[in-house]
């Protein structure tokens, strides 16, 4: 093949592939964790779950298990910074909570990434589209699951963003 052509991919040789992955949004909550589940390829998402949380921890082993189940290759957790950008105690939590996770996931030998993404407004803005669909009833109805999914129409606008949590220093 001359080095000027493309090879069966569509990619030139200097160019890597990037294989299509899931992605899991968290957004990270002392008592509850909304979960979205995002296609690489398609750059969509979709609500997943809400997972209750143990004064912000999860039950381990059965969000490790998600992740194996669904073949997840990535982990976008919500970082809940203030307004002006400055850390909140949440957001310090939340550094804790996306450490552990990596930690837990390199445990269990699986290949997948944990980042922190900038979450802020996604709660008024999930809460704002749950209204206006019908998909809520009460102002206090849950909407952590759709938070997520704004999280991560966030990551796929700018994945550059994101901060892999092996570059975040432990507080």
């Amino acid at each position: 093949m001359d080095s000027n052509e493309s090879n069966l991919n569509g990619l030139s040789d200097s160019e890597p592939e990037i294989k299509p992955h899931l992605i899991l949004a968290l957004d990270y909550g002392v008592k509850k964790m909304g979960m979205a589940l995002g296609n690489s390829l398609t750059q969509t998402a979709r609500a997943f779950d809400i997972l209750a949380m143990n004064n912000g921890q999860p039950d381990w082993d059965n969000l490790i298990g998600i992740i194996k189940v669904w073949g997840v290759a990535q982990v976008v957790v919500g970082l809940p910074l203030n307004m002006d950008g400055s850390s909140s105690m949440l957001s310090k939590r939340a550094h804790k909570f996306a450490r552990r996770l990596a930690h837990r996931i390199m445990e269990q030998h699986l290949p997948v990434t944990v980042s922190l993404c900038d979450e802020r407004l996604t709660s008024i803005e999930a809460r704002e589209i749950a209204w206006d669909n019908g998909w809520i009833k009460h102002e206090r109805d849950p909407i952590d699951d759709i938070s997520a999914c704004i999280l991560m129409s966030t990551y796929f606008a700018d994945p550059n963003s994101s901060i892999a949590i092996d570059a975040v220093k432990a507080d």
